[in-house]
């Protein structure tokens, strides 16, 4: 069950043209009031959506083509793309930080709470997964895929591996915590798994063998 209500768009359905200026502000109310409205439980509907910011109906349909689309942006207040990672230095140290650097908020990109919320409703709606997804989630994975793709041209990674097929393993031990374990990632014990099981996606990902195995320890990390 969607707690976003569809309506099909009316006259006043307009997206908000190239060269029409953003009121940020407006928009900044418009997604509080449905993040307002996902925090009580309820279904975001424009009727609700108006009395609750205060926008008119038109205010809204200009700046998102669709309901979906503009829950998937409430969800999304808080997070910001990140920043390219640096490749000239460890590469492994570098991809490291930029995932674990500030603990649960760098990893998942907000608060544990809003992580949660997100989730459930993503999971109860695949229209608004998909649209979270093509709209928020993947501009947020060019960084560290371009370092992993920068890893494997420069022969520190394996070569004919997949930088998104790396990403997705690299990040779903986290998401395995958070949401099949129910685990908190401010837990010591926790945060210690997602680092070792990083270390260990790390060496399969490797062009070179385990040291254990023969490899020089400085061309594990390398």
């Amino acid at each position: 069950m969607s707690l976003v209500a569809t309506a099909p768009p009316t006259g006043d359905a307009v997206r908000r043209g190239p060269g029409r200026p953003r009121d940020e502000e407006l928009d900044a109310q418009i997604l509080a009031g449905a993040l307002a409205l996902i925090d009580e439980g309820e279904s975001v509907t424009v009727r609700r959506l108006v009395q609750r910011s205060g926008a008119t109906r038109a205010a809204i349909y200009r700046r998102w083509p669709s309901l979906t689309a503009l829950v998937a942006a409430a969800l999304d207040v808080g997070r910001t793309v990140p920043p390219d990672i640096p490749l000239d230095g460890d590469l492994r140290e570098c991809v490291q930080a930029a995932m674990f650097g500030g603990q649960s908020v760098s990893v998942v990109g907000y608060s544990e709470e809003r992580f949660r919320q997100r989730i459930r409703l993503a999971m109860a709606d695949r229209d608004l997964q998909k649209a979270y997804w093509a709209s928020h989630v993947v501009r947020r994975r060019v960084a560290l895929e371009r370092a992993l793709a920068t890893g494997i041209e420069r022969g520190i990674l394996r070569e004919g591996l997949d930088p998104a097929t790396c990403f997705d393993l690299l990040a779903g031990v986290v998401y395995y915590q958070l949401v099949v374990r129910g685990a908190e990632l401010s837990d010591p014990v926790v945060w210690q798994r997602c680092q070792d099981a990083f270390d260990i996606a790390w060496r399969g990902m490797l062009a070179v063998a385990d040291p254990l195995n023969g490899a020089e320890d400085g061309d594990l990390y390398r």
